[in-house]
């Protein structure tokens, strides 16, 4: 497992019945997790300095209690990057800090290549992918269905200092923007792709990640260039295994390109214990 532990902004401070006690920066949250399903806290007594906690609904969704006043936003910073943090209706925050593993391997890639680089950047969300390759020195797409999550990634790049790096940002479906880049004959050197389990597009398309995600890497393997440097693929969708990432890129990328294939889990780890709590899945695709 790949875990993301070199954090200074964001760290659990404790895990119990469901759910997890973050801290970030100044600011300590309580928020559901199915992955936790052991009952007993390691560290009882700091669950009370919560400022808010998230309580889900019986019919679905939720609401914020706040214990203590929680500003509209504040910001952390990663190494060199900050992110503007928000609490949402639907217990996000705008961040998914085990991610961070996923941008160092991406700045490390990018910065090693020598070479201009062009990444496009699907179900981009705020913009975790998109700041960190700007920082590496890409030119970046950054592609995402809301307008709202949109304009978050565009604060993101502007708080970390990266407002006038070349970003074009497009708020559409995916498969629609693919199919029109693929006519006008753009490519590019790395795709990133984070999709949800279920969604749905500017207008009404519907998303299924079990039914789409594969005819969505093929159909990303005809914008790749010649030299491309790598393919990233996130997942938080409930039973799908790493391996079936890496799967569907050796039956798609493999096929065409040389390179390192692998799979594996993101989490994050536990303050002052051995607990590491999985976040999610990857699969990705290297150049030699």
């Amino acid at each position: 497992m790949n875990v993301a532990n070199q954090w200074e902004d964001y760290e659990i401070l404790d895990m119990a019945n469901g759910e997890k006690l973050e801290r970030w920066k100044d600011i300590i949250l309580v928020r559901p997790d199915p992955q936790i399903i052991w009952k007993n806290p390691s560290f009882p007594e700091i669950w009370k300095r919560a400022n808010a906690v998230y309580r889900r609904s019986n019919t679905g969704g939720g609401h914020w209690e706040y214990n203590k006043k929680v500003p509209d936003s504040w910001q952390v910073k990663y190494k060199e990057l900050t992110f503007n943090i928000k609490p949402m209706g639907f217990k996000h925050t705008g961040l998914f800090p085990e991610q961070a593993v996923n941008w160092d391997w991406m700045i490390n890639k990018i910065q090693k290549a020598n070479r201009p680089i062009k990444v496009l950047n699907l179900f981009a969300y705020t913009g975790g992918a998109t700041v960190a390759c700007s920082y590496a020195g890409a030119q970046v797409c950054h592609v995402d269905s809301s307008k709202g999550m949109t304009t978050w990634a565009k604060e993101n790049m502007a708080s970390s200092g990266l407002a006038d790096r070349p970003v074009r940002y497009i708020v559409d479906d995916v498969v629609k923007f693919v199919n029109r880049e693929i006519r006008r004959g753009n490519k590019y050197d790395a795709i990133i792709m984070d999709p949800p389990s279920y969604g749905r597009g500017t207008s009404g398309e519907v998303w299924k990640f079990e039914e789409n995600i594969s005819d969505l890497v093929e159909l990303c393997t005809k914008v790749l260039s010649e030299k491309s440097l790598f393919f990233l693929i996130n997942s938080y969708t409930t039973g799908i295994s790493s391996m079936v990432l890496q799967d569907i890129l050796n039956l798609t990328i493999g096929k065409n390109y040389e390179g390192k294939i692998e799979s594996g889990e993101v989490g994050l780890p536990m303050k002052s214990s051995k607990l590491i709590l999985p976040c999610g899945i990857y699969g990705r695709w290297e150049s030699k």
